[in-house]
């Protein structure tokens, strides 16, 4: 199916998240939309799913003019979408999750769609269990469910955002792989990233957006220093890292075995002081999460006891963590961290840990444009969160972050940043251990952990089975560990 999209405008008000946008998708192909964060990527994706309606602007397949309203509609045209939160079920099976939306009346068995599903599983190289709930998944095997339930819907035209971030590389291989065995069956994919080295090893052509306008065009080989000069009206400046000297021990978690994801974690024995940045590494699901939630008091351990300074808090309940200055970031955005149909001065009005009975609206309305600003968020104040590209809503979360915690647990804090971004977030990080505060952040990219981390803690089956200072290791010791090679 061959996509154009002429003259794209969608305003959010005074915000243009798109303004004229130009771009032809050819069947056959994988195409890659390319752009940092805030450059309307999202928005233009969202609206070609019928995730949203542009202001003005024409969507031609196969040069007919179409007009749908919702994902629904879009999907009868042959149009899917693969989100960064895949939309799931996470209490329901797999087989459920892939039948949502497919069932209809009593003549719809299981027993057939089990056959559906292994067919596209075989025919992909997927391996999931139809059994399994999906909260135990990792989110790339949400991913692949999700695939498998756009395909059977006869969807013809695949976009996904940002579909590497926070997926292990044996995954990313497993996608990209199924990814070209569906662009050689004649499907279009669209792959939205800021990740030039996915772009490049996947894509047959790129369109570069920037505030939300088309700025260059380009066909395999690529050429990176123009994409980049595409992509940025600066090119993002080297990393600055600071050497810290770790003070007074902050938490220290003694003997702990917790229950959740898919490993649990046990045993667990680590001390983290004032100061220091300690990256989590491992397998997406292999207990850094776990470790993560047990930390900020959310999970509580069965076995093991968890101090905070000199107080034990084994088995309090998290808002005791949190009033002594631990604070947990999530990963899963609009699942855990934001709330849909809030605005962000609404979430700035929930920020306060003991706010008085009236709010006083101009006050955080005050608050919620400083923080736009602060945190560079492309939005106003009246935004409401799922309005807001992932990045920006990356940036929402890193700006409700207190002023002075004592620890700070961070799950994948620069997911679906561009590069500048990552920069700049991690600047912005760095100025907390200046007041003492410890930094325990989880990533799948092994370069940020090297980048920015004193230290790097590697997870593998629930365990820590590394303990490395980041000057004393490479990227490819950490990479046997993680895979369960000492």
């Amino acid at each position: 199916m061959r996509i154009e999209l002429q003259n794209i405008h969608k305003h959010y008000g005074m915000i243009k998240a798109n303004n004229g946008v130009n771009l032809t998708i050819e069947p056959g192909t994988i195409h890659g939309i390319l752009g940092e964060n805030g450059a309307g990527k999202s928005t233009l994706m969202k609206i070609l799913a019928g995730f949203c309606n542009q202001t003005s602007g024409t969507i031609l397949l196969d040069k007919k003019a179409v007009t749908y309203l919702n994902p629904a509609q879009a999907s009868t045209y042959g149009i899917g979408m693969l989100y960064q939160d895949p939309f799931d079920f996470p209490l329901l099976t797999v087989l459920d999750n892939f039948m949502t939306g497919l069932a209809h009346g009593l003549k719809n068995k299981k027993k057939r769609f089990k056959k559906l599903f292994l067919e596209y599983s075989k025919n992909l190289k997927f391996h999931l269990n139809l059994d399994t709930q999906v909260k135990n998944l990792t989110i790339g095997e949400r991913q692949q469910l999700e695939i498998i339930r756009l395909l059977a819907l006869g969807i013809q035209v695949l976009i996904l955002d940002e579909p590497t971030t926070g997926i292990s590389s044996i995954q990313k291989e497993v996608l990209f792989t199924a990814l070209i065995k569906l662009a050689s069956e004649g499907r279009s994919i669209i792959l939205v990233s800021h990740k030039l080295e996915d772009v490049e090893a996947l894509c047959h052509s790129v369109t570069v957006l920037r505030q939300g306008k088309v700025s260059g065009k380009m066909n395999a080989p690529f050429n990176t220093e123009k994409l980049l000069k595409m992509m940025f009206e600066t090119l993002p400046a080297s990393p600055s890292r600071l050497k810290n000297i770790p003070g007074k021990k902050i938490i220290h978690l003694d003997g702990i075995s917790v229950k959740g994801g898919r490993t649990g974690l046990k045993d667990c024995t680590i001390k983290i002081r004032q100061k220091e940045i300690v990256g989590l590494a491992g397998l997406e699901g292999s207990g850094q999460g776990v470790f993560l939630r047990a930390a900020a008091g959310l999970t509580n351990p069965y076995r093991g006891r968890i101090h905070v300074q000199d107080s034990e808090l084994s088995g309090m309940d998290y808002r005791i963590y949190r009033d002594r200055g631990i604070s947990f970031l999530p990963g899963s955005r609009l699942e855990e961290g934001l709330i849909t149909g809030l605005s962000i001065t609404e979430h700035y009005a929930l920020k306060k840990k003991h706010g008085e009975f009236f709010v006083k609206w101009r006050n955080v309305e005050k608050n919620s444009a400083r923080g736009i600003d602060l945190f560079r968020i492309k939005g106003s104040i009246e935004s409401q969160v799922e309005e807001l590209s992932g990045g920006n809503q990356q940036r929402l979360l890193l700006s409700l972050l207190p002023p002075d915690p004592l620890l700070l647990l961070l799950e994948n804090p620069t997911r679906g940043l561009d590069m500048e971004s990552m920069l700049w977030v991690w600047e912005h990080l760095q100025r907390y251990c200046e007041s003492d505060t410890g930094i325990v952040f989880s990533s799948s990219e092994l370069d940020e952990i090297l980048m920015f981390a004193d230290r790097v803690l590697v997870f593998f089956n629930g365990r820590i089975i590394k303990n490395l200072k980041t000057d004393q290791t490479d990227i490819h010791t950490l990479g046997r560990a993680i895979a369960g090679k000492n």
